[in-house]
């Protein structure tokens, strides 16, 4: 029959718990024991159940394991002690070489920007001199490139826009020209005519004249 797996709680029931206890305990004295004899290892095993009673098993002299163990673990407090304090010490010296660094780096910047240079030698005169030539080639360089680089995007866009003007003008021919309205017919012409010589006939001549009406008529 294949047991189940174990969950890995707290037996709630006293009863299977204490039983429970009892074997895993006689199981784990015996893997102990198996692992001094087959390993020739020195084994040491001390449980409390939960009302506080002492189950040990010793594959030899459990006092002396336990001081044997209470002297390495002294030990290795120590060596852990001594590698923290090389490792300070190690980063205290990375520390001072890494000031010294910054001011050496400090020094430089302040001789290129023409500060401090009144305990400087002619050979460091000139080998600043020679630094800052090479800065300024590297920035009339740079400024020539970056001229260049805008130079051929505005060639790109001329051109972009000089196509977009072509299919323009193509597109602009390509529409076809509004034709002229047709002539009226004769019918409307006629009207047309017979408009006209109505409104002719109604012109009328008029004159100002000031007086009486008598001597307009005379």
């Amino acid at each position: 029959m294949v047991r189940g797996k174990v969950q890995m709680k707290r037996i709630e029931n006293l009863t299977s718990r204490q039983v429970t206890f009892s074997k895993r305990r006689n199981g784990l004295v015996k893997k102990a024991n198996e692992l001094s004899v087959l390993c020739d290892a020195e084994v040491a095993l001390i449980i409390f159940s939960q009302k506080g009673r002492l189950y040990n098993f010793a594959s030899s002299n459990m006092q002396k394991t336990i001081e044997r163990y209470h002297e390495r673990a002294r030990e290795t407090v120590v060596d852990n002690s001594t590698e923290l304090q090389q490792y300070m010490e190690h980063l205290k010296h990375e520390t001072a070489n890494m000031a010294k660094k910054i001011e050496i780096l400090e020094v430089s910047k302040r001789k290129l920007m023409g500060q401090g240079l009144g305990s400087c030698s002619m050979d460091e005169l000139q080998e600043i001199d020679s630094k800052l030539e090479r800065s300024l080639e590297n920035i009339r360089a740079r400024k020539a490139q970056l001229f260049n680089d805008e130079i051929e995007s505005l060639k790109a866009r001329e051109s972009l826009l000089l196509e977009e003007n072509k299919n323009l003008r193509e597109k602009c021919r390509l529409m076809p020209t509004p034709s002229a309205p047709p002539p009226p017919p004769p019918t409307q012409l006629k009207e047309r005519g017979n408009c006209s010589k109505n409104t002719q006939n109604l012109e009328v001549e008029t004159e100002l004249f000031i007086g009486l009406p008598a001597m307009r008529c005379s």
